[in-house]
C-alpha cells in the first residue's frame, strides 16, 4: 500500500480554526464515501498552529488525477470544498487552484 502525506494552511485565526476542527468530527457520509469510492483505503489529518498534516493510503493505481475528476463532478465535494474553502489558505509556494500539497519524504527510519 502506497502512502501519501499532504500540508495545507488554516487561516490564522483561533475561532475559524476550532470551527474547521469541530467540521471534521462529523464529515458528511457522502464525502466519506467519495474519499473510499477514490481509491483511499485510510485517510489522517493532523493539526498544529495553522498548519495541516493529511496522510492517506491508496490502493495500487490510485491516481489524484482520477480522484480530482471524481470530486469536480461530486456535488457534495464540491460543497464540502467550498465550506472548508473559508477555513483554509494556500501554503506559499502553491499553484493556482492548489490547496493541499504533496509533500517530500526526507527521512526514514526503515532504511537507516
Amino acid at each position: 500500500m502506497k502512502r501519501y502525506c499532504l500540508a495545507l494552511d488554516l487561516v490564522n485565526d483561533p475561532l475559524l480554526i476550532d470551527q474547521y476542527i469541530e467540521h471534521h468530527k462529523a464529515v458528511w457520509p457522502e464525502i466519506i464515501e467519495s474519499i473510499k469510492d477514490s481509491g483511499i483505503h485510510d485517510m489522517q489529518i493532523f493539526h498544529v498552529a495553522d498548519r495541516l498534516f493529511m496522510i492517506i493510503e491508496v490502493e495500487e493505481g490510485f491516481r489524484f488525477e482520477k480522484k480530482n475528476k471524481m470530486d469536480r463532478h461530486n456535488p457534495y465535494v464540491i460543497k464540502w470544498e467550498e465550506i472548508m474553502s473559508t477555513y483554509q489558505k494556500k501554503i506559499p509556494n502553491a499553484n493556482p487552484g492548489e490547496k493541499w500539497l504533496l509533500m517530500k519524504k526526507v527521512f526514514d527510519l526503515k532504511i537507516q
